[in-house]
C-alpha cells in the first residue's frame, strides 16, 4: 500500500529574519547608504581611508544595537551608562546584541596592566589567597592597587535615641608597595639635564625653557644671595647647590621689589609636571621627557608589591613571580595545579590564559603595563574575553584586527574569525588587507572617495565578484609590490651595542643610514624594543608612533597642525585687530554657542539633544569677526577649505601666506588633500589621524625618522602613496627606519632587519640583515617565506 508523501513545512517566520537592514545611513559623510548584510555569516567592509566604513558599522548599526540594549535598562542604571543618540539612520531592522572590539588602543594609565585589563589578575589573587604560604589575608592582600591602612578613633552614633561615643579601630592589608605606591617605578631628576655645571648662571648655565637670564629670572637669581651667580656650578658649597635646586618658596627683595624665590626642581614640579604630557608645547615636553629619568623601584624590584605580597608562595613560586612568567609557561603552571578546593577557579585562570596562547599573546606577561602594548595587541587583548563565550547569535564588529600583525599571525587571526563565524555569530569586520578580505563570505564596499567624495556603497557581493567589479578596492585587490630592481646604497651606519630591552638578547646591528630600512619580525619578537630602546630618543631622531591623537569637537586638523596660528596671524594684520578674534575658543567665539556651533541640551539618562546655534548658524563666530577679511575670504570661509583648495588659496596673490602654505603641502603629500581644514578631529578615520600625525612631524628637525606602522588604516591604493611618500623623505637627505608588517613595504626597502626567530623568549635576536632580494632568494626566516609568496618567488 503507498504511503503519501507530506509536503515539505513551511519555513518558520523566526527563520526569515536572516539580515540586518540598513536604509538611508547618513551618519558622517554617508550618502543615504542601504545594505542588506547577512546574519549568521563573516562580512567585511572596504574602501579607502576615509570613505565611511566605521560610519557604517560603527557609527550606525554598532551604536544603534548598543543604544537599544541600554534602553532595557532602568532610568536608574541608565543614569550611569554613556548616553547614545539614534544614528541618523531612516531603518534599522534585524539587529543583534553588538560586542564592539575597535583599535582604540588600552588606556595607558601606570596602574593598569595586562593582568588587571583581562581580569586574570583578580582570578590569581583569588588563588593565591586561598593556596598560599604562609596566609596573609584576602586578596586585597596581593593587589599592587591597594595600599595597607589602619586607624583608630572615636565615633559618635545614635542608639535608642541617645548620642554614644565608642572607640573604634580598623585596618585593611594591602600589596602595595609603599614606596614607589604600586607602580613599581621611582622618578628622579636627570642634573646634567637642568644646567651645564661647567658654566656660570651668568653665562647660561641654565637649560630649562624659558629660563633666561635677560629678563625676570636673572634679576631674581642674582639678587636672591644665596649663591653666587658667576661662579661655575660645578664649584657651588653643597649649601649653594642645594638652595640652587631644592629651596622652598621664600620671600626675597629684588631691585625693592617683593618677590618669591624657589629652587628649580620643586618650581619645575609645580609649573611642568603638574601638567599633562599630552598637552604642553613641543619643545617644553621634550625637555620634560629629557629631564626626568625613571627606574625600577629598588625596595620592590619592579614588582609593584609589598614583602609581605612576595613571600606568600604556592609550590615555590609568588604572585610576583607568577606575572613576571610569560603568560605561556604561567598557563602550564597552572595546569599543574590540582586544589578541589578552588577548582572551579583553576578552570576559567586557564581558560584566560590558553585564550592569550591561542590569540598569539602568548609571549606576553600579566605584569606588561598596558600603555607599552601596541594597538595589534590592544585589540587582541580585548578579544580575550569573547573567545571562549558560549553566547551565539551575536554580532562581532571588528575594526582591523590584523592591525600590528605579521603575516604569518593573520593566518590565525582568520581562524578565529571563522570560529567566531561558524558559532552562529555575525561578524562584520573593517578590513584593508587582502588575506582577511579573501576569507569572508560577503563584501561591501565604500567609496568611491574618501570625505566629501565617499559615503557610497560602490559594490556589494562576493570577494571574487568584487575582483571584478572595476571599483577601487576590486582593481587593488590582487596588487603585489615588485622588489626594486635598484636598492639604494649606505655609507654610514647608526650603531646599536648590546640592546637587551625587553626580551632583546643583547643585540648588536647597524642600521645603514640615508636609506629605507624597514624593521620586521613576528608580533612580539622584539621589533619596537630594539627601535624604541636604542633609536628613539637619540638627537635628531623624530618618533611617529602608534598613539592616537587626542582632540574634541574644537579641535581640527587646522589647530592639531598649527596651521591656524599663522592664518589668524594674518587675518589680524591684515585688519589691525588681535588674533584672539579669529579663534573660536577664545575672543571671536560666538556668544550664543561659546565658539561650539551648536547648543546642547542635556537630558539626564536620554541622549542630549545638539542643534546648530540660531545666531551663528554653525559657523561659531561672532557675527563682527566675520566682517574681517583676507583674500576675500572670511575666517569661517577660510575653515570650510578642503586642504588641497587652501593649499591653492594661500600659496599666491593676496593671501599668499609661506607659513601655511609648508604645512599645507605636507597634508596634501600624506594625501589629506580632500579633508576640510576645519572638519573636527573625532569625525576623522583612524587612518586619517595617522596620516594627519605624521604630516606634523613631517615639518620637525631631524635626521632619522622612526614610522611604527604607517600602514595602519590604509587602503591597499593608499600605501603607493604612502611608498612615494617614504622614497620623497629618503631623496631630501633623510634616513627612515619603519617598523612594518606590510609586503608592500618590504618590499620596497633599501635594507631589511628581521627579528626572531619567535615571540617572547623564543625572539629577541636579528635572523637577517640584507635586501629584500636576498631575503626573499634565502627564504630562511618566516619573513622570508611569507614575503617570497607575495612578490610570487
Amino acid at each position: 500500500m503507498a504511503t503519501k508523501k507530506s509536503a515539505p513545512a513551511a519555513p518558520a517566520v523566526a527563520d526569515r529574519h536572516d539580515r540586518i537592514r540598513v536604509v538611508g545611513a547618513r551618519v558622517n559623510n554617508l550618502k543615504d547608504v542601504s545594505v542588506e548584510l547577512p546574519k549568521r555569516r563573516l562580512t567585511v567592509f572596504t574602501g579607502v581611508s576615509g570613505s565611511g566604513k566605521s560610519s557604517l558599522v560603527f557609527g550606525t548599526v554598532a551604536a544603534e544595537s548598543q543604544r537599544l540594549i541600554n534602553e532595557t535598562y532602568s532610568a536608574f542604571v541608565q543614569g550611569f551608562m554613556p548616553t547614545l543618540a539614534r544614528p541618523d539612520v531612516d531603518v534599522l531592522e534585524g539587529l543583534t546584541t553588538a560586542i564592539i572590539v575597535d583599535q582604540e588602543r588600552m588606556g595607558a594609565n601606570p596602574r593598569s596592566t595586562v593582568g588587571t585589563a583581562t581580569d586574570a589578575n583578580a582570578m590569581l589573587r583569588i588563588v593565591f589567597s586561598r593556596l598560599g604560604q604562609p596566609y596573609i589575608g584576602s586578596p586585597q592582600a596581593f593587589s599592587f592597587n591597594t595600599a595597607t591602612i589602619s586607624g583608630a578613633g572615636a565615633v559618635t552614633l545614635e542608639k535608642g535615641g541617645r548620642k554614644v561615643r565608642e572607640k573604634r579601630s580598623f585596618t585593611r592589608t594591602g600589596g602595595m608597595c609603599p614606596t614607589c605606591e604600586g607602580t613599581g617605578k621611582t622618578s628622579d631628576f636627570d642634573l646634567a639635564a637642568l644646567y651645564d655645571d661647567t658654566k656660570s648662571i651668568n653665562d647660561g648655565a641654565l637649560t630649562v625653557p624659558g629660563y633666561s637670564m635677560d629678563g625676570w629670572y636673572g634679576r631674581i637669581f642674582r639678587g636672591c644671595g644665596f649663591f653666587d651667580c658667576d661662579k661655575p656650578i660645578a664649584k657651588f658649597t653643597k649649601k649653594e647647590l642645594d638652595a640652587l635646586l631644592y629651596k622652598e618658596p621664600t620671600r626675597i627683595k629684588v631691585e625693592g621689589i617683593n618677590v618669591t624665590f624657589e629652587g628649580l626642581i620643586p618650581k619645575i614640579q609645580k609649573s611642568m609636571l603638574s601638567k599633562d604630557v599630552e598637552a604642553m608645547q613641543p619643545h617644553i615636553r621634550a625637555f620634560v621627557e629629557r629631564v626626568i629619568t625613571f627606574s625600577a623601584c629598588a625596595d620592590c624590584g619592579g614588582t609593584r608589591l609589598n614583602e609581605a605580597a612576595r613571600s606568600s608562595k604556592i609550590d615555590g613560586l609568588s604572585i610576583a613571580d607568577a606575572c613576571a612568567m610569560e603568560i605561556r609557561d604561567l598557563a602550564e603552571w597552572v595546569r599543574g595545579l590540582d586544589e578541589p578546593s578552588v577548582a572551579p577557579l583553576l578552570v576559567s585562570l586557564r581558560d584566560t590564559l590558553d585564550s592569550f596562547v591561542a590569540i598569539g599573546l602568548g609571549y606576553l606577561s600579566l605584569e606588561r603595563p598596558t600603555g607599552t602594548l601596541s594597538g595589534g595587541e590592544s585589540q587582541r587583548t580585548k578579544m580575550i574575553r569573547h573567545l571562549g563565550s558560549s553566547l551565539t547569535d551575536v554580532t562581532y564588529v571588528f575594526d582591523e584586527p590584523t592591525i600590528g600583525l605579521h603575516p604569518h599571525d593573520i593566518d590565525r587571526m582568520n581562524e578565529l574569525l571563522r570560529q567566531l563565524c561558524d558559532k552562529g555569530n555575525t561578524v562584520l569586520v573593517v578590513e584593508h588587507k587582502p588575506e582577511t578580505i579573501a576569507i569572508a563570505d560577503h563584501a561591501v564596499d565604500l567609496g568611491p572617495g574618501a570625505g566629501r567624495d565617499g559615503g557610497q556603497v560602490v559594490f556589494e557581493g562576493t570577494v571574487d565578484e568584487l575582483r571584478a567589479s572595476g571599483t577601487l578596492t576590486g582593481r587593488h585587490l590582487d596588487d603585489r609590490a615588485a622588489l626594486k630592481d635598484e636598492v639604494r646604497s649606505s655609507t654610514e651606519a647608526l650603531e646599536i651595542r648590546g640592546a637587551d630591552t625587553n626580551n632583546l638578547r643583547g643585540v648588536d646591528v647597524d642600521i645603514p643610514l640615508g636609506v629605507l630600512v624597514v624593521v620586521t619580525g613576528v608580533a612580539g619578537s622584539g621589533k619596537s624594543s630594539l627601535i624604541n630602546g636604542s633609536v628613539v630618543g637619540r638627537d635628531g631622531v623624530v618618533h611617529v608612533d602608534q598613539t592616537a591623537i587626542k582632540g574634541s569637537r574644537r579641535s581640527n586638523p587646522a589647530t592639531y597642525t598649527g596651521l591656524l596660528d599663522p592664518i589668524r596671524k594674518a587675518f589680524a594684520k591684515a585688519n589691525g585687530v588681535k588674533p584672539a578674534l579669529f579663534s573660536a575658543n577664545s575672543e571671536g567665539a560666538c556668544p550664543n554657542c561659546n565658539g561650539a556651533g551648536v547648543v546642547y541640551t542635556d537630558l539626564g539618562m536620554m541622549a542630549g539633544v545638539a542643534a546648530p546655534c540660531e545666531v551663528c548658524e554653525g559657523k561659531r563666530f561672532d557675527a563682527d569677526v566675520l566682517d574681517y577679511r583676507f583674500g576675500g575670504k572670511d575666517i569661517s570661509e577660510v575653515l570650510e577649505l578642503s586642504v588641497a583648495d587652501a593649499e591653492v588659496f594661500f600659496s599666491d596673490g593676496d593671501a599668499a601666506l609661506p607659513a601655511a602654505h609648508r604645512i599645507l603641502a605636507r597634508l596634501v603629500d600624506v594625501g589629506l588633500g580632500y579633508l576640510t581644514i576645519g572638519q573636527p578631529l573625532p569625525t576623522l578615520s583612524g587612518g586619517e589621524r595617522q596620516r594627519l600625525k605624521l604630516a606634523t612631524h613631517m615639518g620637525d628637525k631631524g635626521g632619522v625618522y622612526v614610522l611604527d606602522e604607517p600602514t595602519t588604516g590604509l587602503h591597499l591604493a593608499d600605501v603607493e602613496q604612502l611608498l612615494g611618500l617614504l622614497d620623497r623623505l629618503v631623496d631630501s637627505g633623510k634616513s627612515v627606519i619603519v617598523i612594518e608588517h606590510h609586503q608592500a613595504v618590504m618590499a620596497h626597502a633599501d635594507w631589511i632587519i628581521d627579528l626572531g626567530p619567535g615571540a617572547g623568549h623564543d625572539g629577541g635576536e636579528i635572523v637577517f640583515e640584507g635586501t629584500p632580494a636576498r631575503l626573499v632568494a634565502e627564504q630562511a626566516t618566516l619573513t622570508g617565506e611569507h614575503l617570497a609568496a607575495y612578490v610570487g618567488a
